[in-house]
């Protein structure tokens, strides 16, 4: 499959890159700085996902788009402003697959009751929650089809597994109440996604 992939030299995104390549499938990596990525095999372009004509222009002859994209922390808002140029320059392009990387926040500890809302959510990370979720709002009303894939509320370099649990709106957890994902594991579970469809049109979770 050929894939193009916005935001592939971030911690999350280069894990992404490496688990699309090991499985054979041919990727064109969108980056804001290409002295950041040397891959081979890896058709690296310089690109900009706030300008909906760059999107087109990168994304045009992919048969699926990821998302990676994070964005700076003066300006946690500009994941909503890239999430509505990425859908415009998808449009142009003629891709109709979006697969977006998600946040934990906006997932349900309780009915009614989400991550970012509780007491001890970290502060530091709020301004991004709150991104991610109005970014998943954007994604609801898009005429294409969209997943959006949430971590667990820990992800971080680790050990690819291959087992882990997956869900919808609520916050996966294990038997301590912990919820924890590797960057490569949430990996495997995007591409898993990407080869298989399960969650076409609606936003899921990865946790062990």
């Amino acid at each position: 499959m050929k894939v193009v992939l916005y935001g592939a030299s971030g911690m999350i995104g280069s894990r992404i890159l490496r688990e699309l390549l090991s499985r054979g499938h041919e990727v064109t990596a969108v980056v804001r700085n290409t002295a950041k990525l040397n891959v081979p095999n890896v058709k690296i372009l310089q690109g900009d996902v706030l300008v909906p004509e760059r999107v087109a222009e990168t994304a045009t002859g992919a048969d699926a788009a990821i998302s990676a994209y994070s964005p700076p922390a003066d300006d946690t808002q500009k994941l909503v402003t890239a999430t509505k140029s990425i859908l415009k320059g998808l449009k142009a392009a003629g891709i109709t697959r979006f697969i977006a990387v998600g946040g934990a926040g906006s997932l349900e500890v309780f009915p009614g009751v989400q991550l970012l809302d509780t007491p001890d959510f970290p502060p530091l990370w709020k301004p991004y929650a709150i991104a991610h979720r109005d970014a998943l709002r954007v994604l609801e009303t898009a005429d294409l089809e969209w997943t959006n894939l949430s971590p667990a509320a820990w992800v971080e370099p680790g050990e690819r597994t291959g087992q882990f649990r997956t869900g919808t709106g609520s916050l996966v957890v294990d038997k301590k109440g912990e919820s924890r994902i590797s960057a490569e594991d949430y990996a495997v579970a995007l591409v898993d996604e990407l080869e298989r469809p399960r969650h076409t049109r609606e936003r899921f979770t990865v946790a062990y």
